[in-house]
């Protein structure tokens, strides 16, 4: 549904920070499906782990906001041209570990919008197992120049 090329419209992120390939699904305000391919080439792998490369769990999060924020920004006109900030991250579980080879699938659900906030729901999978789960929290604010 989107490309990298699409996707790098829409967010600010760039190599090595830019943690989402491609988008496959998207109901506009309600869900997104990202995709992940992860490389042993990552810059990450050869200080996390050495001799047993191990995808950091801050990442698998990270990747999660990011396609939440892709989710934001197409369903909310008015915060488009906004930059994202994380307000919370709760309920976070690391199942098991993500290495070089695996394709991530993230699911994401937004659980709503209060007074800027916006609440999302993500899990992200390898092979059909569930890898990494959290409750993300976003808000949007203007661009410093």
């Amino acid at each position: 549904m989107l490309d990298i090329n699409e996707i790098m419209n829409i967010l600010p992120h760039r190599h090595p920070f830019l943690l989402v390939d491609r988008i496959i699904e998207m109901e506009v305000g309600k869900s997104i499906v990202g995709i992940k391919n992860v490389s042993i080439n990552e810059p990450f792998f050869p200080g996390h782990f050495p001799g047993h490369p191990v995808m950091p769990g801050v990442l698998v999060i990270e990747a999660m906001a990011q396609i939440a924020a892709i989710l934001a920004y197409s369903s909310d006109e008015s915060v488009r041209s906004k930059v994202t900030y994380f307000t919370g991250i709760d309920n976070a579980r690391f199942r098991k570990p993500v290495m070089p080879g695996d394709q991530l699938r993230f699911e994401i659900e937004a659980a709503g919008c209060k007074r800027g906030i916006w609440f999302f729901s993500a899990k992200a999978f390898v092979d059909g197992k569930l890898v990494t789960e959290a409750d993300l929290k976003a808000t949007f604010a203007d661009k410093h120049s």
